[in-house]
């Protein structure tokens, strides 16, 4: 299926998804009581900071993301290591609020930001005829690291300090990343692309090539960004405030870390069928399906609180998780051609960190102002139904513009 190249493409992709874990919402929740117990802070300042970084860690992504169009792939993903490692090592040694800020800043930046960034980038627009399954296939890193990372965190919190795990990923980062990214990607050019001679597979991808700037006057990449950014601003939420649920729910502290096993094995199941799905009917056609699972899962919190319920929770947001990341990616590249993909990736993944800031901060001010998990659970529900009502509405109009 993949030549040499190819799966060279493919396991640098799966590597930096994996290791963007070091700055995505669902690990730096994992450490959520840990740091406000040591400086002694609420739920809602926790959020108010982690918001406001993640916030500023969106703007500077849209600056930052789109250089991966004018510089050497390799070169990128050196500086985006570094910066990553640099994070984790500052994020050891916090001991005061204001170096939260900074810290969350740093991870959220390089880590959820430019990490996912680089790697969804190089390999949508490597791929073209067989850009579903490679892209599926990549975002198994990220499935992996949550299926194996939460639990191993739990089990480290209890013998170290979470300022020690940090140093050591720090060190991890700066051993293990630059090698495997030499090996894989140093000959990889701007201009590379999967080896396609079929015509009529030419003559399919032979679309408009959008710059940023077009993008931004089509209205189409707003309903579409709406039904993106649920994922990210809602499951965002639940991960950063999961101590807060086991405690409305009384699920015990190890429920979730555990759920989310269920959560990745689903996330991966629902990526291989995702990638095959959108190389037979295209990403556009799938997307008014993505939520859905979101939907549900929030009807679920919302009615339950046996404790088998987190599995089911967390389940049917991994599965919305696994379309959204093959999706996210890909969607883009279709509609809008892969000339420009850097710069709207960017773009895209700067409004996908702002929706991460902005579920966390509201997230953080209901719980403060007293609301329930319930009650979150409805917002978050109606939300999603009104957004996919509005892709079903404007759904014949989501087509790439063909020369």
């Amino acid at each position: 299926m993949f030549k040499s190249l190819s799966l060279k493409v493919i396991l640098f992709g799966f590597i930096f998804t994996f290791f963007s874990s070091f700055g995505q919402s669902y690990f730096i929740g994992i450490f959520n009581s840990s740091i406000r117990a040591d400086l002694l802070i609420t739920h809602g300042q926790f959020g108010t900071i982690y918001a406001s970084a993640t916030l500023l860690s969106s703007l500077v992504l849209m600056w930052v993301g789109k250089k991966i169009d004018d510089m050497d792939v390799f070169r990128f993903s050196i500086f985006v290591i570094i910066l990553l490692s640099v994070a984790c090592y500052f994020f050891s040694t916090i001991r005061l609020i204001p170096l939260l800020f900074i810290g969350i800043f740093l991870l959220r930046l390089s880590g959820q930001g430019l990490m996912s960034h680089t790697a969804s980038t190089t390999v949508a627009r490597y791929f073209e005829k067989t850009r579903g399954k490679a892209l599926s296939v990549t975002w198994l890193g990220l499935s992996l690291a949550e299926f194996i990372l939460p639990v191993l965190m739990v089990f480290l919190l209890t013998i170290t300090s979470w300022q020690n795990i940090w140093a050591y990923i720090s060190l991890l980062i700066i051993i293990f990343l630059p090698l495997t990214s030499f090996l894989l990607i140093n000959k990889l050019k701007l201009h590379s692309r999967e080896d396609s001679t079929n015509d009529s597979l030419k003559e399919k991808f032979n679309i408009k090539q959008w710059t940023r700037s077009e993008v931004l006057k089509d209205y189409r990449f707003y309903i579409l960004s709406l039904n993106m950014l649920a994922m990210p601003s809602i499951a965002t939420g639940v991960f950063v405030y999961q101590s807060f649920i086991l405690t409305s729910k009384n699920w015990g502290p190890f429920i979730m870390a555990q759920s989310f096993m269920v959560y990745s094995v689903l996330s991966v199941i629902t990526l291989f069928i995702s990638g095959f799905l959108i190389d037979k009917f295209t990403s556009r056609k799938l997307l008014i399906y993505m939520n859905i699972p979101l939907f549900i899962s929030t009807i679920v919190l919302y009615l339950f609180d046996k404790s088998f319920s987190s599995f089911v929770f967390l389940g049917l947001i991994g599965i919305t998780n696994g379309f959204a990341n093959v999706l996210g990616s890909s969607t883009w590249a279709e509609i809008y051609g892969v000339k420009y993909i850097g710069s709207i990736k960017a773009l895209t993944s700067g409004l996908m960190v702002f929706a991460t800031a902005t579920g966390t901060a509201v997230f953080g001010i209901l719980i403060d102002a007293g609301y329930t998990i319930n009650l979150i659970a409805v917002f978050s529900a109606i939300y999603i139904a009104t957004i996919v009502l509005l892709l079903f509405i404007f759904r014949k109009k989501i087509e790439p513009t063909y020369l």
